[in-house]
Formats: structure tokens, sequence, C-alpha cells
């Protein structure tokens, strides 16, 4: 039901690859400046709410100019924005945008933490945030990324002084981060965390200010910057052939479903940054003025750094091999030191070097992309050194055997070896799938136990191969996580993760199902096969009042990867009635509830996510008029969808298709969620819209945001789109023209239909209009004004042209029966003869 695909062309250079899941390997250019990184012991950690709220520009000059170890703390995943994209909302647009954040990283050097907060949607003031995140939890998580990460220097990205004048979300990273800075030391805070980490003192807290912050560059420069520092994060990269803010637009450009594709920049320009707490800055050489970042701040490190300084200066593009030696010698010198923290993130990095400067091939390939507990799997190792360097392959271990394979084979110059093992997957291995859906979150938190999982971006992978070699005589081990490498014969090579899923699953057609009347429907299952050979029944759980025919489905799938869909009659009850409807597939007296669900889309890797598989089952009393309906798609909405489930005619107007003759063949034509903001072809197709309605048609157009309209009149009259909005789903909707005809024809619409709204009222509210729009609701946040713009109607010529706010994407999805009784009235507007 989620198999989505984006065919985007990414260029970018020789930073990312165009195939997200391809290993990353390394040129000489790259080693050098991996070499350069291996001898700076300093480490930023950058907070945020959201991602795509992480200023990348500051993250590469971080981690590229100063070479600092450098990482971005999200909040939350994002769960509670809007897709660009495609139709993924919620926990699956969370997934994304958590890759997104990944390949962000990858292009500007940085790392990727989360929290446990959930993205429950936009938030006025850091108070609200707070009563719907569990701010203890949060903060403990906040708390934890610290002592895991160990940052000298902390870097806010919003200003926690700026409560109720920004999104609350933003204001509470700052505030967290603010508290966190001294409770991340304090032994008796979170006290279980020291089971497995240590307290730590950053030495500085900084806000990443700007002109923004200020209204304008003008009043920015009247600020007094003693207490600032700033930077030319401008910086041209030789080595990249980038700029940092090249660099910086590229990693930003991964945020694709928030609509972050943007050009490159380039140039000098400055970034500042305010200090807030911790060892003050007295000659302004950077933020780690007074902080030693050479080896010299670990105990016999200095041994260390004379021999990689001595690589770092005397590099060899030609021949980065002829470094091996001393790599080698610098490597057991690590294996040495006392610091746990400082060992482990080195160690790390310079196994990379070493496997780059060898030209280390290492790879582990399956015979399929996924298999099932107590399943056998094939694998093929390809094992190739690609220097003169001594190299031998002493043993590799299955992470399925408990003892290594010896081998003893000394590894040839170019000479790649080849060896096929078969493994079984463990019957108690657990399925891949994000960690933080495991369980059933709630509004604001997601809910994760495993204290070694929290913050983690990605679920660790179960399957993998330890390579035992010695180069040159050293022991190293590399771990390399079984993946799946094929081609396709019009894309080339292509990766994908290895997945352990379940022996079969089960997806409903719909996510939800309405029924208007009392009339049964036909509701399709679809069972997918995890293996060869599956033979069962398929059963559905379903509300008392329903009823549901047959009782059982027997099902039968031959191969692996094939499906088998059954029908159930649904019966619905002659009131209005809601509840879950499950689909329960018993194989061999073991019960499978789960849908399988793949996300792919060419600039992250493909993601496998399981989820319950239920969908909701509603009747409504629901009264239409008019029939066929021209939608014209916007930024990944499932309207259309939505509509036909109450039984209207919907077809997809492309955009080149916008023309009297083609409108004219519809009752009303409805406009998708920020089409006005990405859909070019608008500005020259505005006019036939606006003719549609005066001469007689009905014309919704939903929320858009007031940036970057294509149009410069959204409507027939003056109508400004504003940043108001709603957040509150449960506040109070005043309805100012009871006797409107669109809040009476042809349903009532009453403060009923406005019950078990999700996340928000609606967003983007006009505040300006003309005399001829009428507005017909009003709403408000606690504590704030009235909003009235959420539905304006105005008649034009003979039609209607109707601007909507409420967040009927939303509502529809989630089964609210009052937001289909109130678009089935708007679609049924009455019009002038």
């Amino acid at each position: 039901m989620y198999h989505f695909r984006l065919c985007l062309l990414l260029f970018l250079g020789s930073i990312v690859s165009l195939q997200a899941q391809q290993p990353k390997t390394y040129n000489s250019s790259e080693i050098y400046e991996a070499v350069q990184k291996l001898n700076v012991l300093g480490s930023v950690l950058y907070i945020a709410a959201h991602p795509d709220d992480e200023n990348t520009r500051l993250i590469s000059y971080m981690s590229n100019e100063v070479k600092a170890r450098t990482g971005y703390l999200s909040l939350t995943r994002g769960d509670g924005g809007q897709n660009l994209i495609g139709p993924e909302i919620r926990e699956l647009l969370g997934v994304i945008r958590t890759q997104e954040l990944l390949a962000a990283r990858r292009v500007d050097g940085g790392e990727q933490r989360f929290s446990r907060a959930n993205d429950f949607g936009y938030s006025k003031h850091p108070d609200e945030t707070f009563e719907i995140w569990n701010k203890d939890e949060v903060l403990s998580d906040v708390v934890w990324a610290i002592r895991k990460f160990k940052p000298d220097v902390i870097i806010n990205r919003f200003d926690h002084r700026r409560a109720g004048r920004t999104h609350g979300h933003h204001t509470a990273s700052a505030m967290l981060s603010l508290e966190a800075f001294d409770l991340a030391n304090d032994p008796t805070k979170y006290a279980s965390q020291l089971e497995i980490t240590e307290t730590w003192q950053p030495k500085r807290l900084f806000y990443n200010t700007s002109w923004w912050r200020y209204g304008s560059q003008e009043e920015f420069d009247k600020v007094d910057k003693s207490n600032m520092l700033n930077f030319d994060i401008g910086v041209y990269y030789p080595n990249k052939g980038l700029s940092n803010n090249e660099v910086a637009s590229l990693a930003s450009s991964q945020h694709l479903c928030q609509g972050f594709g943007r050009l490159s920049q380039r140039g000098s320009q400055q970034e500042y940054i305010e200090f807030l707490k911790g060892e003050p800055i007295h000659n302004k050489e950077g933020v780690f003025e007074g902080i030693d970042t050479s080896w010299n701040r670990i105990d016999d490190g200095k041994a260390i750094e004379n021999i990689l300084k001595d690589v770092e200066n005397n590099f060899n593009f030609k021949n980065p091999a002829s470094h091996l030696p001393q790599l080698l010698e610098a490597y057991k010198l690590i294996q040495s030191i006392k610091d746990q923290h400082w060992k482990t993130v080195k160690t790390k990095e310079i196994k990379i070097i070493i496997e780059a400067c060898t030209g280390l091939y290492l790879e582990v390939s399956a015979n399929s992309p996924n298999t099932t507990p107590n399943s056998e799997v094939s694998l093929k190792m390809e094992v190739l050194n690609r220097s003169s360097a001594k190299v031998d392959l002493v043993s590799y271990g299955l992470s399925t055997l408990s003892h290594g394979i010896s081998k003893n084979m000394t590894l040839t110059s170019n000479q790649k070896l080849n060896f096929e093992e078969s493994i079984v997957i463990p019957n108690d291995s657990d399925y891949t799938t994000p960690y933080w859906l495991n369980k059933q979150s709630t509004l604001g938190m997601y809910q994760v136990n495993d204290q070694n999982l929290i913050g983690l971006p990605e679920t660790p992978r179960t399957v993998f191969v330890d390579f035992n070699l010695l180069i040159e005589g050293t022991p190293i081990n590399y771990k390399k996580p079984v993946i799946f490498r094929y081609s396709k014969p019009d894309k080339g090579e292509l990766y994908r993760p290895f997945e352990i899923i379940p022996i079969v699953s089960a997806s409903l057609s719909d996510d939800v199902y309405i029924f208007d009347n009392n009339e049964q429907k036909e509701i399709e299952v679809i069972v997918k096969a995890g293996k060869d050979g599956i033979e069962g029944y398929v059963q559905m759980a379903y509300p008392n009042d329903w009823q549901v025919f047959p009782q059982k489905q027997k099902i039968a799938i031959t191969n692996k990867g094939d499906i088998q869909k059954v029908v159930f009659s649904v019966v619905p009850p002659k009131n209005q009635s809601e509840g879950l409807i499950t689909p329960m597939v018993n194989v061999n007296g073991d019960f499978y509830t789960d849908e399988l669900i793949e996300i792919d889309y060419s600039h992250i890797p493909f993601q496998t996510v399981l989820m319950p598989s239920e969908s909701k089952i509603v009747r409504i009393n629901i009264e239409k008029r008019g029939n066929n309906i021209g939608y014209i798609e916007g930024a990944g909405d499932v309207v259309p969808e939505s509509l036909r489930q109450i039984g209207y005619n919907v077809t997809i107007i492309k955009p080149d298709e916008i023309a009297p003759e083609k409108l004219a063949t519809f009752d009303a034509v409805v406009v998708g969620i920020r089409a006005y903001n990405i859909v070019d072809e608008l500005k020259f197709k505005q006019k036939h819209l606006l003719d549609f309605v005066k001469n007689g048609g009905n014309l919704v157009i939903q929320y858009n945001t007031n940036r970057r309209l294509k149009v410069d009149n959204i409507a027939p009259y003056h109508l400004k789109l504003s940043r108001d909005r709603v957040t509150d789903e449960n506040a109070e909707m005043r309805i100012l023209e009871p006797n409107h005809s669109i809040l009476n024809f042809p349903n009532k619409i009453t403060s009923a239909d406005f019950e078990g709204w999700v996340q928000e009222r609606g967003l983007y509210f006009p505040n300006e209009w003309a005399e001829e729009f009428t507005p017909l609701l009003a709403s408000n946040d606690k504590g704030e004004t009235s909003k009235s713009g959420a539905l304006l109607v105005a008649k034009y010529g003979k039609g209607n042209y109707i601007y909507t706010g409420l967040s009927f994407f939303r509502e529809f999805p989630a089964g609210v029966s009052g937001a289909f009784r109130i678009f089935a009235n708007l679609l049924s507007a009455e019009n002038t003869d």
C-alpha cells in the first residue's frame, strides 16, 4: 500500500553517491581530510528541534574547516510536518526525514542523534510543548546525548529567551539544552545512565544568532557583538572543489520531502554565535579557545600526535598506502590509551583510514534482499586488497555462529577472493524496522526502553560478518553488515539493506473505509509471503456492531514475495459508528497482524517498516450533491482517495490539462494542498480556474503557505495568506454564519462535526480579505485572538470560490466524520443560475 518511487537525480559531485545505499569509498583527498580530522580531539554538538532546523553551513564549517567531531541532535524526527514528495505522513514521514538527515550528514560530515520526542505538529509556546512531550524524559535524552557524545561545545539553533515568538518546539529545544548543560555533569541526575556512560561537562554553550533574530540586517548591524563569535562560512575547500556554503546547500537539499532543494551558494558569508554559558571567551580565538584539541589532551597522546602529524604534513596523495606503517603504529598506540571515549572515536576513524589506504574491498551480499527467521540465506563475500601492503585474511566470523571460520590466506595485491557461506537466521531474530515504532507511541513521545537504543538514528543491523585481518602483521577487525547488491538494465548496480521480515504480512487497500449508507462494502486484504510455501487462513478483527463475511478465508502462496488477495464483505450498522478493522493471518497456529511497508526513494536507502495492519471503518450520515470532481494535485495528500470513499467520481487533472473545456465537465474542482507553492503551471492556468467559477463552478482551494506562491492573485478578490493557525485540535470552533447554505446544505454542520480532529484545526489562514468573502468559522488557541480565516466563501460570477485552511489532509486519513461532511458541503455549494 505504501510502495512509492520517486525518480530524483541528485548530482552532488564527489561528496554523495547517486545510489544512497552504495558503500562509501575514499579518494586520496578524502583520506587526507580524514587524517586531518584524526588529529583533532574536539567536538561540537548542534541542538535543535526538527529535521531541516539545523544550520548545515555551521555544521559543515565545524566538521570540514575546524575538523572537529560535529553532531546534530534533532529532538524530533519531523513526524508532524508535511510531505512534498509523496503521501507518507506521521510515522512514515518521520522515517523518511530521519534518512534525509542521515543523507545530509553524509554530505556535511556531521553525525546524527535524536531524542524520543514525537513531533506532534506546530506548537505556539514551549509550555504547550512540555505539556505534550514528557519534559523529564526529553531532558534525560538531551543529557544522555551530551554524556555519550561528550561535546566540548554546544550550539543551540534557537533562542531560549523567545518563548511564544516562534515554534514552541524550537524554544523548547534551546531551553532543554540550557538545562542539560549542567545536569550532564551531575551524578545524581538520571543516575541509571551512568551504568553505561559517565558524566560530562561541556565547556561552552552558544546560540546561533543571525539578522533574522533582530528582524533585519540593519537592526542586526546595531547590536553589540562583543559577546559573539563570527566565522566566514564561505571558505573554499580546494580538495573538494567546493566552498563550505556549497557543501551546506547540498546537505540541506537532502531534505526533499520538506521542499528544501535549493541552489548552491558561494562567496564570503558571516555566521554568528552568541556566548551563553560556560568558560568565557576573552580573545575571540574560536569556540575552542583555551581547550586543547590536540592529542595532548589525553595521557600518552604525544607519541600518537608525533606520528599522525608527520603523516598529515607529508601526505602522499599518489600513494596513501605508503603511510600504512605509521598509521598501524598509531593504531596500536590508540588501543592502549586509557580515555575510553577518545579510544573508541579515534579507533573508528583510523580504521577507516587504514582500510582506505589499502584499497580494501570487503563486501557481504545476500542472495535476496530479505529473509525470515529460521530461514537459510546464501552469502557471497568479496575480499580484495588493492595495495602492495601485506594483508592476510586470518578468519571471518558470522553473526549467526558462535565460532569463526579460519582462512589464513594472503590477499595478493589486486587479486580478489570470493567465498560463499550459508547461514540460518535465528528463530528469535528481531524484524528489521525502526526501533522507535516497535511500541505504541503517545501524542508526544515514542516509547523506547532500551537505553542503548535511545538517540540512535537507525536500528542497528544484526546480520553481519567480522573480517579478522593482519595488515603488515597488525591484527585489525572490520565488521560489515550484510547487504543486497544487484543490477537493473536501466539503472546499473544497485544496493539495498538486508532485512529480516515476518513469514507473512497483510495490508488493507485503504487506511479508512467510509460507509455513507447501510450498504455493505467489499474490503480487500492483500497477503504477502515472506518465504516460500505459505498456507493458512485470514480472519478479521472488527467492532461488535459491525458484521464481516465470511469468517475465514484460506490462503496458499507458493513463492516468496508473491501476494494473494482475499475479499471480505463488511456490513456497517444502521447508526453512526466507527472502529478499527484488522486482518489476522494464521499460519501454523501463529497470528500475524503487521503490514510490511516499503519506502523507496532514490535519495535515501530503501526502508522497510512494520506497523500494525489496521484501518478505520466509519459509518457516517452524509448527504452529497454532484458527482464528478476534478482534483489538481498539490503536495502529497490523499484527499482524492478519501473523496472516492464517500462515492465521488474523482479525476486527477494534470496541470497541462487545465482548460475551459476540461473544467466544464466537473461539478466542482479541488486544488490540493500547497499546489500554488509547487505547481509552476498554475501561474498560467489561474485564469481558467477563475473563469470556471465565474461560469458557475465550485472551486475549493486548500491551504497554501504564504511564501513562494506561484501566482500573484490566488483569488478573484483581495486575499492575503498569513501564518495564522490553530494548533489545538480540540479548540472551540465557532460558527459565524449559522444560516449560510454551506453550513446547512446538504448536511447540517454543528459543533459535533469538529469532534475527534487530529493534530490541528488548520493552518496558514488568510488574515486579510475583500468584503466579497464571507468567513464562516472562527477559532483560536488558548490566550490568542480569534482567527476567522479558516473557511472563506465568495460568490464570483455564477459560482463559488472557497478557500479553506482547515486540515482536511490530516482529518481524512484519520477518518474524522465531520471533516467528510463539511467537505461534502463545500463541493455541493449552490450556484447562481
